[in-house]
């Protein structure tokens, strides 16, 4: 019996450590909002979004420039690279409205509101 529960108990604590990349389970249930920019500018115009206060948030950037993705606001940063993806992981914990651009070419790419 007591085997067993010691086999049971190395089970849990080896799954407890699957997942990779340093991950939670609340970011697995991230809301990911995905904006892809060609020729310097986002398809389809400015990207808009709403998520609820308290939500995980996940901001990726795939883009055909080299910038930096600036997310006001949060004063979150990610540096995207000509051909590359940017992510920006955060908590939704300020409600308001809030923009990302890229920031050497001071083109808003998204327009979040956090209710």
């Amino acid at each position: 019996m007591l085997a067993t529960v010691l086999v049971l108990a190395g089970g849990i604590v080896a799954l407890a450590g699957c997942g990779g990349g340093g991950k939670t389970a609340a970011s697995a249930r991230a809301v990911t909002i995905s904006i892809h920019v060609e020729d310097g500018k986002p398809v389809g115009g400015i990207k808009r979004a709403t998520v609820r206060k308290g939500e995980d948030v996940s901001l990726v950037v795939h883009s055909d420039v080299a910038d930096e993705v600036h997310l006001h606001g949060y004063d979150l940063h990610a540096e995207v690279e000509a051909g590359g993806t940017a992510g920006i992981d955060f908590k939704a914990n300020i409600a308001g409205v809030f923009e990302a651009e890229l920031e050497s070419r001071k083109l808003q790419i998204l327009e979040l509101t956090v209710r």
